[in-house]
């Protein structure tokens, strides 16, 4: 399908049929100031070298790569169409587990990236599906939108590592009730969800997620990925992650957990190892789910044609400087010098056509770019994500595109990988009031997070590309006086209770003396034991205190099992 990506430029072709008329009113004035001068047969004879064709040939040839430019201003592009149609297929959701046990190397090169080569696989042998990809740890969240684009399915899978979330663990319950809520309106389309993991749970809740969505009509596939005895999960620095005690951990896949999950949500387990018996056994699993018609949106890359209107316009310049418009120039040297003259402009409006093509070439990220704004503007975050990562991965240095990808995650929340798009922004970026605004944003990310150290240097880094920022200033001003301020808060509030409880077993072991040097050793009266009882459970009251105190201070399974 041939489409014009910015028709509105189309509009200048109202110039050439102005232009015609113009000509057409000089050379009907022309003839009429020579008819002054005598006999138009009796001049045709004085001026023997005048061509009366070779003008109108130069102006001709001249509009016509007038027209040529025009259309490559329009950016022409050719590409299969867009359209909705109802197609025969499923939908599909994937959540993927990224926690840190999925870097475990039982399976090559490792679990998460075999996982991630057997969804791009099972991608390219859909035709008429959709597919979602959810990514989980200790939380989950929506990586991809159930699409049929699985262009930007497998492009998103490029990006997908375990830093993307920062509580980290293993939370699947939350991924199926996730993958639940994220298929479409449409009942009558097979609907499936795969869950990729090792099987290491640490939240509980799984069976019944999955008892709920098989409720709901749609069937819970469990692929395994790992070996049931265990590995050792590698570390940035060259060793392997160790738990609390300072032993090595060793993640061990868990296929029961991993049969009942299935079992429940209505499908099947299948173990990943090296082979590609999972692939096969999945594709078999998802030819058997109920067929329907979805109504889908066709995406297609158009590629710009524009090179083949310029170098036609090349051509159409080059000859129009060949033309000469006297039959023997060499004979008039006026006309030889207003020839070049002519020329000399031709080559200039070749100099502007060569630019104008230079600058087309690089339309082709901008476009998504401003599709992406237009979609962050209707607060559609994770479409606009796509287009911002589409227009990256077209030009990678664009900072624009990076750093409104990182607008794009952090209003989905997807703080830590916002963060690193702007770190990349604000190192590609030239333009310093680009480079303060991205900054500034890791500056209220790593404020929102209380990691005021790090948002202190993000906010100086700023100013110093913009001192005249004066919301980066009080941000600033407020983020040292929360450092200031917390932990001595914190410190105060523990020594005050230290105090406190130290206060009162002083003033019990100072009752219970007085008691025992007012009675003799082998007597008691009624009411010193009255006092002693009080005393002990007093002294039970600040235990059990201290022991609730203790039970209430956070205590995350991130800091327990962060893998």
């Amino acid at each position: 399908m041939f489409r014009f990506e910015s028709p509105i430029y189309l509009y200048l072709l109202l110039l050439i049929p102005l232009l015609v008329i113009f000509r057409f009113v000089a050379i009907r004035g022309r003839r009429k100031k020579l008819r002054k001068f005598g006999d138009i047969d009796l001049l045709k004879q004085l001026m023997p070298n005048v061509s009366a064709f070779r003008p109108e040939v130069k102006f001709w040839l001249l509009i016509a790569a007038l027209a040529l430019l025009i259309v490559m201003l329009a950016r022409p592009q050719m590409g299969t169409r867009i359209s909705h149609e109802k197609r025969n297929g499923i939908e599909t959701i994937i959540a993927l587990d990224i926690s840190n046990s999925m870097l475990a190397e039982d399976v090559a090169p490792s679990r998460l990236s075999k996982s991630k080569m057997l969804v791009e696989n099972m991608v390219d042998h859909f035709t008429n599906d959709k597919i979602g990809l959810i990514v989980f740890a200790g939380d989950a969240f929506v990586q991809l939108p159930i699409t049929s684009d699985y262009v930007s399915a497998k492009m998103f899978m490029q990006n997908i590592e375990p830093s993307l979330i920062a509580t980290q663990g293993t939370d699947i319950a939350e991924a199926i009730n996730m993958a639940r809520h994220s298929f479409t309106q449409d009942e009558q389309v097979g609907r499936a969800i795969i869950v990729i993991t090792d099987g290491e749970d640490h939240e509980g809740g799984a069976v019944q997620a999955a008892e709920d969505a098989k409720k709901k009509g749609m069937r819970v596939f469990v692929l395994g990925v790992g070996d049931p005895k265990g590995a050792p999960i590698p570390t940035d620095d060259g060793g392997y992650m160790t738990d609390n005690s300072g032993q090595t951990v060793m993640s061990a896949l868990n296929e029961d957990m991993c049969r009942q999950i299935a079992q429940a949500g209505g499908g099947a387990y299948i173990h990943v190892d090296n082979t590609n018996v999972a692939q096969e056994k999945l594709n078999d699993e998802l030819i058997k789910l109920q067929k329907g018609d979805i109504t889908t949106t066709l995406y297609s890359e158009y590629d710009e044609q524009f090179q083949a209107f310029g170098i036609l316009a090349l051509l159409l310049l080059i000859i129009e400087i060949c033309v000469f418009e006297s039959k023997n120039p060499m004979l008039k040297n006026v006309r030889l010098f207003k020839q070049r003259t002519r020329s000399a402009k031709t080559t200039l409006l070749l100099m502007l056509f060569l630019m104008m093509g230079m600058s087309a070439s690089a339309q082709s990220d901008r476009q998504s770019i401003r599709q992406g704004n237009r979609q962050f503007r209707a607060q559609e975050f994770a479409k606009s994500e796509v287009e911002y990562r589409k227009a990256v991965a077209k030009n990678p240095r664009n900072a624009q595109a990076v750093y409104n990808l990182g607008c794009a995650l952090m209003a989905q929340q997807k703080d830590s990988a916002a963060v690193v798009q702007f770190q990349n922004a604000g190192k590609m970026e030239t333009v310093k009031m680009r480079k303060a605004m991205a900054y500034h944003n890791i500056g209220v990310i790593c404020q929102q997070h209380q990691m005021y150290g790090e948002a202190i240097e993000a906010y100086k880094e700023a100013l110093r590309n913009n001192p005249k920022d004066d919301e980066t200033r009080y941000n600033l001003a407020l983020c040292k006086r929360q450092k200031k301020n917390q932990p001595q808060n914190k410190d105060q509030n523990k020594e005050k209770e230290k105090k406190e409880e130290q206060n009162k077993e002083q003033q019990n072991k100072e009752q219970q003396k007085k008691e025992q040097q007012q009675q003799p050793k082998d007597q008691m009266s009624k009411e010193n034991a009255e006092q002693l009882l009080n005393a002990a459970i007093q002294e039970e009251k600040a235990t059990q205190q201290r022991m609730k105190k203790a039970m209430q201070q956070p205590r995350s399974r991130k800091l327990q099992k962060n893998w």
